[in-house]
Formats: structure tokens, sequence, C-alpha cells
């Protein structure tokens, strides 16, 4: 059964071979970000908050909350994560090198286009918002507005129960029975 430790052997995998890269050609960054990191922070929200992911990516939203809503989820390795449409909620988070994540945003993603909508392209293009701003933003979201760990769902039979919403099923060789498809395309 797939586990955060799972997650931890293998990015310790992927940044051993940037290191031997970046040695190799020093004159490239071999930067992580793009549609792995992507992949990485739906998987931690699969594993951890109680949502589902879609079985086949999408532009705008990436998976669904217990109440039905979209929602969008984002990574980062960097100090700042991006934003462009307003789905229902949005899940944001920072990634480090040994496995270790920090949630950045949780909540309704109105919120942030709400404090920047002053912003050029707000809505229409991919901007980049720094993470100290967001997670300023997301120490103002109500618990009753945010997802849900899963452990906070199974411990409170009345915010999980009778929703028909169950964590992601496994088949025996522990692997998501939920397969994610991502079609070619440009990053996200």
């Amino acid at each position: 059964m797939p586990t955060h430790q799972t997650i931890v052997e293998a990015l310790t995998l992927i940044f051993e071979g940037i290191a031997r890269l970046k040695k190799a050609f020093p004159n490239r960054e071999f930067t992580i970000d793009g549609r792995l990191v992507g992949d990485i922070g739906e998987v931690i929200a699969a594993l951890e908050y109680d949502v589902v992911l879609d079985k086949v990516c999408q532009p705008d939203h990436d998976a669904t909350a217990p109440n039905g809503r979209r929602l969008q989820i984002k990574a980062t390795f960097k100090d700042s994560l991006t934003f462009k449409t307003t789905s229902d909620y949005y899940l944001g988070f920072k990634l480090f090198t040994d496995g270790r994540y920090e949630e950045v945003f949780n909540g309704p993603s109105r919120i942030i286009y709400e404090r920047f909508k002053h912003r050029k392209g707000i809505g229409v293009q991919l901007l980049s918002f720094p993470n100290k701003d967001l997670k300023a933003l997301s120490r103002e979201v109500p618990a009753h507005e945010r997802i849900p760990k899963r452990e906070a769902v199974a411990a409170d039979p009345e915010n999980g129960a009778g929703r028909g919403v169950a964590p992601p099923t496994r088949n025996g060789a522990g692997t998501l029975s939920t397969t994610v498809t991502c079609p070619p395309g440009p990053v996200r």
C-alpha cells in the first residue's frame, strides 16, 4: 500500500539524479517544477486529504471535495505558487527535497482571487503568488471552509459519514485503484 514514505524514497532518488545531472552539465539547472511536481502534490492531497482525484487531468481542477465542489491542487519546491482560474477550492503545497510538505493554502479560491483581483491577468493568466502571502490568507479561512484531512474525517464520524465519499481504494498490489491519466500538454 503506497504511503507518504513511498514519496520520500522516490524523491530521494529523483534528487540524487538531478544532482548527478547538474554535476555533469553545470550550465543547466534541471529544475523539477512542472507536471511531476503537480502530480506529487495531487498524490499528497489524495493520501492526506478527503478528496477524490479526477480520473483524467482537467485544465481548471484536479479533484472533488466531499461536498462535490471542485478543487485545484498546486505544489512547488519554490517560494511561490501559481493561480489562474477560480475553481471552488484551492489546495497549495510547498514541497521539500526530503519528502516533507507544508500546506500553504487550503480554502475557497475566491479568497485568493479577491485578495489579488487588482493584479493584471487574474483569473485569465497563470500568475505566481508568494507562499508567505498565501499562508497569511489561509490562516483567515474558517475550519468549515477548508478541505479536511483524512484523519480528521475518520476521527469525526459526523463530518465524514453519510457523504458517500471514501478514501481512494487500493488493489491487491497496494496501488490506488483510481488511475490519474494526464494527456501530453503544457505544464500545469
